[in-house]
Order: C-alpha cells, then structure tokens, then sequence
C-alpha cells in the first residue's frame, strides 16, 4: 500500500481545534512488513516541553517503519509549530489523534494501524487505542510517564504492547515503568531496557530501532 511518497510529504489535517500540521512517508517495498496493508501514526512528547514531531525519537520511529514496509504518518499537537490551537492537557491531544485517525482511515481502507508514542505522546497513543473505533493492531510505547497518565484499563491494552524504557532517564521513574510492564499489565508486553539510556536515548537511536524492528513484526506474528 502507497499512501505517501518515498521522500515524504507534508500534509495538513482539520483537527478539533484548527489545523493540524502532518508529514507523511511511504513504507519500503522490501520491507518485513510491507506484505499487507498496514499503517503507523507516531506522537511527539509534551508540546510545552519543546516536543513536536521532529523530535529525534520520533523520527527514528518513523524510520523504523518506513524500513519495515510500513507507511507512517506524524504530526503536531495542536499549539506546536503550524498546528493551530492551544494545548489541550493531555485531553485536547487526544481529540487530535482521533481527528489524524478519522483522516487517514479515509485514505487506508481495511489497514492495520499500529500506533506509537515517545513521553507524552506515548499516553495519548495508549489512551487512543481504548477508543479508537480502528482497532489498533499493535503499540509501540517509549519512555511512557506511567505515573502521571492513564495507560491501561485495569492491566489491559486492546492489543500487544511493546515498551522502550532508559535506565538512567532522568524524566520517567525508570523502575516505575519496569513495575508496571512485568507486574501490573495483564496484556502481552514486551519490555526494553536500556540501563544507560536517559531520557531521549542519546547515542542509543539505532539500537533502539534495531530493537523495535525486531519486536514489532514478532507481535504482529509475522516472525517468531
């Protein structure tokens, strides 16, 4: 499936609170992934936080799918960059995933969507995927801030859950994060641990996304 070009394309989408600014890529053809439609939506950490889609984790999530045959699509939050708006505290940015989905679900047909976020868009994406009516086949979470967000609806996702964590990340309760991966959630969930990571895994992108490509498609179960 098509949807983007190879060198991206700049998109804008009609969000609840004004425009919502977007960049869209296409997926290899050589890709693991690329034997069927699938579709991936990527979140920025905090807007108020200097976070928009250009942030070197969330491009290395897009990378990730794009060399995994899966199109990918990123955005800002309303308030960030072009995106019209104010900051919405974690509730506004969910309506604006919902908006991206409505959008691209018009163009993706019988897609499966696998979402992702970093930080504070890893809890707008985990909130989505007990909303969304595109069941979400698959959630790649990085660095998620479990305590200050809703995440699970008592120990349960909709679907397989993979998540990234920094042993050293300064923002996010590390060992908080391990808890709730090998203790507390009841759905299939696969845990990364980088013990010398921080916060933004500086100097560890590309293991990072090793890592991801590997899990990713074994929770989809095209690979074992």
């Amino acid at each position: 499936m098509s949807l983007f070009s190879q060198t991206g394309d700049a998109i804008t989408i009609h969000g609840p609170a004004g425009m919502l600014q977007a960049a869209g890529v296409d997926g290899r053809a050589d890709g693991l992934l690329a034997d069927r439609s699938r579709v991936a939506v990527v979140c920025h950490p905090h807007p108020q936080h200097g976070g928009s889609m250009n942030n070197k984790v969330v491009t290395s999530l897009v990378r990730t799918y794009r060399d995994l045959g899966v199109p990918s699509l990123r955005f800002n939050f309303r308030g960030v960059e072009k995106s019209e708006g104010e900051y919405g505290h974690a509730v506004g940015e969910v309506e604006d995933l919902l908006a991206v989905l409505d959008w691209l679900k018009e163009r993706a047909g019988e897609a499966e969507l696998l979402l992702a976020g970093f930080s504070f868009g890893s809890a707008i994406a985990a909130q989505v995927t007990h909303r969304s009516p595109w069941p979400v086949q698959q959630l790649t979470l990085v660095a998620p801030p479990v305590e200050r967000y809703d995440y699970d609806r008592d120990g349960h996702f909709p679907c397989p859950v993979a998540v990234a964590q920094g042993g050293r990340d300064e923002i996010v309760v590390a060992e908080g994060v391990h808890d709730w991966c090998e203790s507390r959630l009841q759905s299939t969930c696969e845990l990364l641990r980088y013990e010398d990571a921080g916060h933004f895994f500086h100097g560890r992108l590309t293991e990072l996304k090793a890592d991801l490509s590997a899990v990713i498609p074994r929770q989809l179960g095209v690979i074992s």
